[in-house]
């Protein structure tokens, strides 16, 4: 069975991407002041609809943050244990979730940042310190790494492997690798990132840095040792260089294009993040970068885009594209 935070980390992964994290954190501090709320008010506060104010209201509710509705004349939604005691409702783990979630999301403008401060300062003494730890525990990459995120369950680990970034405790890992081959090792639990709906492990270990995927983890174990963290380690850093070691791997082959107009959505539907866009050209059509896993299966994707794709290099590329229409003219012409 899913444990409370394991299921408080899905939830507000769906939240934060149907509703802004600035909303999020806004209902809460409005919430902390007020004591009680209603669904117009926080429409009006936050400029928008009533249905979505009573929406995320609702969402927030389901996720599992102590909120309650109170109907009546005089009712609306309040926190649990009362409004104005300093967010004291929330559990330790509800803490570390929401800014386990809220904190690193992309959706977060400076000014959410700030909220979350005054939110932390809000939050009694002893949750304080595992909401801090939270909100720089983790990356989110809302895209998969083609592009698309995929809907998946939250892996059963998850919140054990949360807990000991945020707690900096060292884990024996029990892993199955992507040739089935499994392991077990003390690592050093550095922070989460999730890439698109897949969580990653940052860890350091005795070969150096390394990611592990959560869903592959067979067993957590805590060792009661202290993590290490390497001088100037930064998550997000950390995360970057590693994403494009990554990606260099994945789709080693680069090509220089020119793009119409229409075709460069088209372009980005297709190849997803292996598209970079860049200027215009003099002639209105768009310069574009792609990378694919090998000219065959690049000149693949790209050939039924026809004339509103123009590769300007590698020439193999060029080549094989030409032949590709050679074929098909032959085939339909």
């Amino acid at each position: 069975m899913r444990s409370k935070t394991g299921r408080l980390l899905a939830g507000f992964s769906v939240i934060v991407r149907h509703m802004r994290a600035d909303r999020l954190v806004a209902i809460l501090l409005l919430l902390q002041a007020r004591g009680q709320v209603t669904a117009a008010e926080v429409a009006e506060e936050l400029e928008v609809s009533e249905r979505t104010a009573r929406r995320d209201l609702e969402a927030l509710g389901m996720a599992g943050i102590p909120i309650y509705s109170q109907q009546g004349r005089n009712g609306g939604w309040r926190l649990a244990g009362g409004g104005r005691t300093d967010l004291s409702g929330l559990t330790a783990s509800e803490a570390r979730a929401l800014f386990l979630v809220a904190g690193p999301s992309p959706m977060a403008t400076p000014q959410v940042k700030a909220a979350l401060r005054k939110l932390v300062r809000a939050l009694p003494e002893p949750l304080r310190s595992g909401a801090e730890a939270a909100s720089t525990a983790v990356v989110v990459d809302p895209s998969g790494w083609d592009g698309h995120a995929r809907a998946h369950p939250a892996p059963p680990l998850l919140d054990a492997v949360q807990r000991a970034v945020v707690e900096g405790e060292q884990v024996t890992l029990g892993y199955v690798a992507r040739n089935q081959e499994p392991s077990t090792r003390v690592v050093h639990p550095l922070g989460l990132a999730a890439k698109g709906t897949t969580w990653y492990l940052v860890a350091d270990t005795e070969a150096g840095l390394r990611t592990f995927r959560v869903d592959r983890m067979t067993s957590v174990e805590p060792t009661g040792e202290a993590v290490v963290r390497p001088q100037g380690f930064d998550l997000p850093e950390a995360w970057r260089l590693i994403t494009d070691e990554v990606e260099q791997r994945r789709t080693p082959v680069h090509a220089q294009a020119l793009a119409t107009p229409d075709t460069v959505p088209v372009c980005r539907w297709v190849l997803g993040n292996r598209v970079q866009i860049g200027p215009t050209g003099p002639d209105g059509r768009v310069e574009v970068q792609l990378r694919g896993q090998s000219v065959r299966s690049l000149a693949g994707e790209i050939a039924g885009l026809g004339g509103g794709l123009e590769v300007l290099e590698p020439a193999e590329l060029r080549d094989l594209l030409a032949q590709i229409a050679g074929e098909l003219a032959g085939l339909y012409g």
